[in-house]
């Protein structure tokens, strides 16, 4: 059982506007903030966050600067509601930032549900994937995380079907993720400039095969730019699996231990320092650890995290849109790409010595 979700004061106030939309009671051009504020009693901020969130939604749409927001549905309903079912990566993806994928799903007036198995738990099998999806009704999909094979079955599929993230690109499929290759380049680059030069990403095996994706083949050229020969060493592939992810830490640091390492996603990042602490391999004393991904945790914590940083609502807003648009019957197959920038942190540092786990 799903536990219950409190709302804000801002999601009370967003839930409301929605449902004004949808019966139509402004027509094309929603009220000014000052106005909404004064007619429901709450602080200009809250409407502020409220008019934000069904922005992001795709039912309102900004004008600019000292202009009132259009209604992007005028008819007094968003389309036809969907069966929208959301495929994650990992179970995880139901208590991290990509839960929220199916409560704005929700609210933009569909029927969203998680499938009962994720990629990792169909080991990426494509045929496992194909079964899940004929024996699950549904007028869209949302895919978490695919890999290029996985993508491929989806765009040959009658369902809609729109890509979270993962490897779209050369796939006739809509979808939406973030362009991290310049803040990528920006993190080998200063690894580098410290004294780096055994600088290795930990990767999934669908990141690799059947060829390394734009990402990774973008990561080996910079180093290569940079004078650093490359090889398998830097690319470190783990099989998707608990023990898999600590036996190949323990394998990385026994032999040829690097001094910088990046990891695909916020989790991996705080198991990793876990893993590595408890060996005496501290952050960025021993080693340099970066995470691809931003998470608002790493606000708490202490030293602060380096990662590359990209907006999770820009994401969800191309979803959104793209839902719009197949619930109005219309196909559409646009792929987009969010800006990313590096955030320094304070989890890399010069190059340290060579160590190894303590045993």
């Amino acid at each position: 059982m799903e536990p219950i979700r409190v709302l804000g004061v801002s999601e009370q106030v967003a839930a409301h506007l929605r449902g004004e939309i949808r019966k139509g009671t402004w027509g094309d051009l929603m009220p000014g903030g000052d106005r909404l504020a004064r007619d429901l009693g709450v602080g200009r901020s809250t409407i502020d966050v409220a008019l934000k969130q069904l922005e992001t939604e795709g039912l309102l749409v900004p004008q600019g600067t000292g202009r009132r927001r259009r209604i992007a549905v005028t008819d007094g309903h968003a389309g036809n509601q969907l069966r929208v079912r959301i495929l994650p990566y990992d179970r995880l993806d139901l208590s991290g930032s990509f839960h929220e994928v199916l409560h704005r799903v929700q609210a933009a007036g569909h029927a969203a549900e998680y499938t009962a198995q994720s990629l990792v738990e169909l080991k990426m099998d494509v045929r496992r994937v194909v079964r899940l999806v004929a024996g699950t009704p549904a007028d869209a999909w949302v895919v978490i995380g695919g890999s290029q094979e996985v993508l491929a079955s989806f765009a040959k599929g009658p369902v809609p079907a729109f890509a979270l993230v993962g490897r779209m690109r050369g796939v006739p499929i809509a979808g939406v993720k973030p362009d991290k290759i310049t803040a990528q380049r920006d993190v080998v680059r200063r690894l580098v400039e410290l004294g780096h030069s055994r600088i290795v990403k930990l990767v999934m095996p669908e990141r690799v095969h059947p060829v390394p994706g734009l990402l990774e083949q973008a990561f080996l050229g910079e180093l290569r730019a940079l004078g650093i020969p490359t090889g398998p060493y830097n690319l470190a592939v783990w099989n998707g699996e608990r023990a898999g992810f600590h036996e190949r830490l323990e394998s990385l640091f026994r032999h040829t231990p690097p001094t910088a390492l990046f990891l695909d996603a916020p989790d991996l990042f705080l198991a990793a320092q876990h893993h590595l602490a408890r060996r005496g391999i501290i952050a960025p004393e021993h080693v340099s650890l970066v995470s691809n991904d931003p998470d608002p945790y790493f606000e708490m914590l202490d030293p602060p995290v380096s990662h590359i940083d990209w907006s999770f609502d820009a994401i969800t807003r191309h979803m959104l849109r793209w839902l719009k648009q197949v619930a109005c019957g219309r196909a559409d197959l646009r792929q987009s790409f969010v800006k990313a920038t590096f955030v320094e942190g304070n989890t890399i540092g010069v190059a340290a010595d060579t160590w190894r786990f303590r045993h």
